[in-house]
């Protein structure tokens, strides 16, 4: 289970490596890899805006991970603001 686990954490990381140059540079630290599960994939964007100009470029990114040999059917976003303590 867990080697399963960590299996999925770095295919999601070599993922968001593959698509990384898509992503505009201001916006590369406001995403990180998140969960896979079957043929979706899911990217945490720390705002909202962010993920408003990320959702523009999921076709193509779906596009690029399919030529590089990924199944993915649908790359999801997940809005996680970051606590304020």
């Amino acid at each position: 289970m867990l080697a399963r686990l960590s299996e999925l954490s770095k295919d999601s990381t070599a993922r968001l490596d593959a698509v990384e140059s898509m992503i505009p540079a201001v916006l590369r630290t406001a995403v990180t890899a998140g969960p896979i599960d079957g043929t979706n994939w899911c990217l945490i964007v720390n705002s909202s805006a962010a993920a408003a100009k990320i959702r523009q470029l999921l076709p193509a990114m779906e596009a690029l991970l399919r030529t590089k040999g990924w199944q993915v059917s649908a790359i999801r976003l997940k809005v996680q603001i970051p606590s304020r303590r």
